[in-house]
């Protein structure tokens, strides 16, 4: 389960690039009644989506040339540099080479040798997302490359993350948790072959809903797409693919009753 008590390797950052930060502020805010707060005019227009004044997603303009809308998944690192220079090593690429983001922390944006792109965050002032598993946060995240095997091999060589396989319709699942504490309870996300609508390598973020087809409705209806219609998953949930108005892919879950 996806929480918000981070430790090495965790998913503990999410934000989103986009070419019209209004718009999507708009768009999210009908889908999931977030609410944007900006980070003020050091921030370059960078915001925090917001639910009940807790953090659970971010918000920014498109800094990289040629970058397509996109939500990207940030890594928890005791130390971004090392962690940067790991990378390389281990066959990736550096997008944007290690930074201060004032006192907030430390990042780096990468790209695994699969193609899919990522970040890291050495936590300083801040420490990462602060609601998560809830309805309308975050609760999965899901990796999507031509040969996940070799890929987590990557991200263990940074991370030490573990993971499990699982037999899926048509495909073999690997479900991926950080190295700390019962595998089953560290699990955060999972790794799958590429599939026809995935549309390229890329880390998908899953938010937890509580009607999938009601908020599939809503993205189509407040100009956003669906790329893959809800369906139900045996013993996961219901699950979706949506696209926002500017073609940043993300999907959400209602999960299956526990127990």
């Amino acid at each position: 389960m996806l929480g918000t008590q981070f430790t090495k390797g965790s998913p503990n950052w999410l934000d989103l690039g986009s070419p019209d930060t209004d718009a999507a502020k708009e768009f999210y805010s009908a889908v999931f009644g977030w609410e944007l707060l900006s980070a003020g005019p050091e921030g370059g227009g960078y915001g925090f989506f917001q639910q009940d004044g807790r953090t659970v997603a971010a918000l920014g303009p498109l800094t990289e040339e040629g970058a397509d809308s996109a939500w990207t998944v940030y890594f928890q690192t005791p130390d971004a540099d090392a962690t940067q220079k790991a990378a390389e090593a281990a066959g990736g690429a550096v997008r944007l080479g290690a930074f201060d983001v004032m006192d907030a922390g430390r990042m780096a944006a990468l790209t695994d040798p699969g193609g899919a792109r990522f970040a890291i965050w050495q936590p300083g002032a801040v420490q990462g997302l602060q609601r998560t598993s809830s309805t309308n946060t975050l609760v999965w995240v899901e990796l999507h490359v031509a040969d996940p095997e070799t890929v987590l091999g990557f991200y263990r060589t940074l991370f030490d993350w573990r993971w499990a396989e699982m037999e899926a319709p048509g495909m073999t699942y690997r479900v991926v948790s950080t190295a700390e504490g019962d595998q089953e309870d560290a699990s955060f996300g999972g790794a799958a072959e590429l599939q026809d609508f995935t549309e390229g390598p890329r880390w998908i973020p899953y938010f937890a809903v509580e009607d999938a087809d009601a908020i599939a409705a809503s993205a189509q209806g407040n100009g956003g797409s669906v790329v893959m219609p809800a369906a139900d998953i045996p013993d996961v949930g219901r699950i979706a693919w949506l696209k926002d108005p500017f073609g940043a892919p993300f999907a959400v879950l209602k999960p299956a009753p526990m127990g």
